[in-house]
């Protein structure tokens, strides 16, 4: 069986067109859709406890659904964090090259 290479995908994106699109209105827009979304996973899995009581709901399906809003809660979470770690790999891309300069 063939082994699966995962490989970091190349950012194309300037750390200056990250940063400037990380102040501009549309990802102030896109970043507040997230968090809206966010809350509504909150307030479906709050709303799982009720619903379990009233309709007699089985443990695994009420576990399935409490998985599939984690899940989607972490995707979410990554999108709203993706801008900083794409800036990150640029600070640790100039920190590895600063650090093989200085041993040059």
């Amino acid at each position: 069986m063939e082994e699966l290479q995962l490989t970091q995908p190349v950012r194309r994106a300037s750390r200056d067109a990250i940063e400037e699109f990380k102040e501009s209105i549309l990802w102030a827009d896109m970043r507040d859709e997230l968090l809206f979304w966010l809350d509504g996973f909150k307030d479906e899995q709050e709303s799982i406890a009720d619903d379990t009581i009233e309709n007699n709901k089985s443990t695994a399906s009420v576990l399935m659904h409490l998985g599939d809003l984690n899940g989607r809660k972490k995707a979410v979470n990554y999108l709203l964090g993706m801008l900083d770690v794409f800036l990150s790999e640029f600070e640790q891309k100039k920190e590895d090259k600063d650090g093989r300069d200085q041993t040059d």
